[in-house]
């Protein structure tokens, strides 16, 4: 792993959690939650985030995949906050819209270190996948990863009616944002904050 990288586990009653993350990595990633499109989602979120990304967990599924999915967005958030470290020299701000067929979803970042989340997405009440997934799972899932990465995230749906579309769509559009934000543009350079840190 490179010097940008992390690694959580996380137990508790309901879930055990083991996550590695290299940010500087090249899209590898080695998933499995016992949620097979929560597995797609993540892996979708190492691929086009250009990350090194190893997930393994097991939840209370037979409760439901609340807990699952919570716990695992609060670890691999403080595996990005904590793979970035002080945040010298990186780009920070980024934004992109990403298409999936009908579905287009808008997504700007901030690594600010400020948790906030803005999800402005309706994907439908139709369940995903087999086992069934609850496509809202999704924005709790953000709203875990953006308090525990301490960042600021903005996540809009400009159009889409396919629930898979919508939510697949969203997380590339994450990956693709954090790809821009955390790419250092000065080796070396200063935190990107008048305050001197993030």
């Amino acid at each position: 792993m490179s010097g940008r990288s992390a690694s959580r586990e996380r137990v508790t009653k309901e879930t055990s959690i083991r996550i590695s993350l290299d940010v500087d990595g090249s899209g590898k990633s080695e998933v499995s939650t016992g949620l097979p499109f929560f597995d797609h989602m993540l892996a979708q979120l190492g691929r086009h985030g250009g990350f090194d990304l190893a997930i393994v967990a097991t939840g209370d599924l037979e409760v439901d995949a609340h807990h699952t999915v919570e716990d695992v967005a609060i670890a691999l958030g403080e595996c990005l906050e904590e793979a970035l470290g002080d945040k010298a020299g990186v780009r920070r701000f980024a934004s992109v819209s990403v298409p999936l067929d009908e579905a287009l979803v808008d997504v700007a970042l901030d690594l600010s270190g400020r948790p906030f989340l803005v999800y402005d997405v309706d994907p439908g009440t139709d369940a995903i996948g087999t086992p069934p997934f609850d496509p809202h799972m999704a924005e709790h899932f953000w709203r875990s990863f953006a308090t525990a990465a301490a960042i600021t995230l903005h996540v809009r749906l400009i159009s889409g009616r396919n629930p898979h579309h919508i939510v697949e769509a969203s997380f590339k559009a994450v990956a693709r944002a954090l790809r821009d934000a955390v790419r250092v543009e000065v080796v070396g350079g200063e935190v990107p904050s008048t305050k001197g840190q993030l």
